[in-house]
């Protein structure tokens, strides 16, 4: 879905932990080069170059990936893209998620023992599909970390707003020159209208409502979520009422 002038809100279909969803990565371009942020599920490469072609965009223009944070919904299928591109391009993410992604450290929600009680609630085939996921999670090396304020020299400039809470080093991505908001999972969207960090998959729920807090400073004209997709409407103000109301 075209959100604005090279701008293109992804559209995937996953399935994984008993249920299927839409996962919206986002997708930034001009004549020269692209970004991706975000790369939903393993084995969801072929929807990523599928978007991609939709938009008149070939492989070879991708330059970056931006990740907003370890969860494997978003991670999943960086590997087969690096791979795809032998490595040229760069992968960008804060630097607490970093040993997560790198592979350091296991992922905090999807691994053998945060899993078990789910793990052990489904059938047996998906079940072991998950703790395959869960034993062998994708990985890939951070070529630069980002942090709060940075500025990334992209398509009119990238603002990167450090939003901990959902993971210790998630981040938002704020795009100056068509003032869209990329909010990752710092919210939802629900039926185009926002709503706050969902409690059940958010490490931090104090911090990540503060974290809602620097979103205020910002002029947006429309926020794209990775869970439930594009809000347009009076963004500001459901902004404000969000804050007020947790």
């Amino acid at each position: 879905m075209r959100i604005a002038n090279g701008v293109e809100m992804l559209e995937l279909e996953a399935e994984g932990f008993g249920g299927k969803a839409l996962l919206h990565p986002t997708l930034l371009w001009d004549d020269k080069e692209a970004i991706l942020i975000d790369t939903g599920m393993p084995g969801q490469y072929e929807q990523i170059i599928s978007a991609m072609t939709r938009v008149g965009l070939s492989l070879d223009k991708l330059k970056a990936v931006i990740l907003t944070h370890q969860d494997i919904d978003h991670i999943g299928s960086v590997p087969e893209i690096i791979k795809a591109t032998k490595g040229s391009i760069k992968i960008y993410a804060h630097e607490l998620d970093k040993p997560y992604i790198e592979g350091e450290i296991p992922l905090i929600k999807t691994n053998t023992k945060s899993m078990t009680k789910i793990l052990d609630s489904l059938p047996e085939d998906q079940s072991r599909i998950i703790l395959e996921l869960c034993e062998n999670p994708p990985k890939a090396k951070i070529d630069t970390t980002l942090s709060n304020g940075q500025e990334l020299p992209y398509f009119g400039g990238i603002k990167v707003l450090f939003t901990p809470g959902h993971t210790p080093g998630h981040i938002s991505l704020y795009l100056k020159k068509s003032r869209v908001l990329v909010a990752a999972d710092a919210m939802i969207c629900i039926e185009g209208n926002l709503r706050g960090p969902v409690e059940q998959t958010t490490l931090d729920m104090d911090t990540a409502i503060s974290s809602l807090d620097k979103f205020l400073k910002y002029d947006i004209e429309s926020v794209i979520c990775y869970h439930g997709g594009v809000c347009n409407n009076k963004v500001q103000t459901q902004l404000e009422n969000i804050i007020k109301n947790l």
